[in-house]
């Protein structure tokens, strides 16, 4: 089943999830938690996107992850007055379903992550809907920056100090 934020159902892209990593993958339930909270705020599906990214990727690292693609998510639908398509964020049969919202999102952040920035500009006009949002680009480029495609990088920068006992 779809949703937009208008209420309005979108066309699925067919196969669209194979184009991205694991970790981009990953964030598809994150981001339909957050799109359901903006539109139906008492479901407070907000909690759930937080929680599936702690449950992924650890508690300093999922919440970061999830704040950040908050602000991607709240930046995209200021541009976009005709709301967002996305599935249903709890149900199984949708899991590996994308709207075409979806995917630009996701493509969006695929090319940010690499440095691609001819297909990630002509992605945030995908999403945008011709208007390069500096707000938009700027949350995804966060974002980006703090995840990049490098699995090692990605574990040093956020992994924090520990503490320990030197006797």
């Amino acid at each position: 089943m779809s949703f937009s934020t208008s209420g309005q159902s979108e066309a699925r892209a067919p196969n669209a999830l194979r184009d991205f990593d694991d970790f981009e993958r990953g964030l598809l339930p994150v981001m339909r938690h957050f799109i359901l909270s903006f539109s139906e705020p008492t479901t407070q599906a907000w909690q759930h996107a937080y929680s599936v990214a702690i449950e992924k990727w650890g508690h300093d690292q999922g919440l970061n992850l999830a704040h950040l693609v908050f602000k991607v998510i709240k930046a995209a639908l200021h541009c976009r007055t005709d709301g967002l398509a996305f599935k249903d964020p709890l149900s199984l049969e949708d899991r590996r379903e994308v709207t075409c919202d979806e995917r630009a999102l996701l493509k969006m952040l695929h090319h940010m992550r690499r440095d691609e920035t001819p297909a990630a500009r002509d992605a945030v006009g995908q999403v945008t809907g011709g208007y390069p949002d500096a707000h938009l680009i700027q949350a995804g480029l966060t974002l980006a920056s703090r995840f990049p495609i490098s699995g090692d990088h990605q574990r040093q920068s956020t992994r924090r100090p520990s503490l320990r006992v030197v006797q």
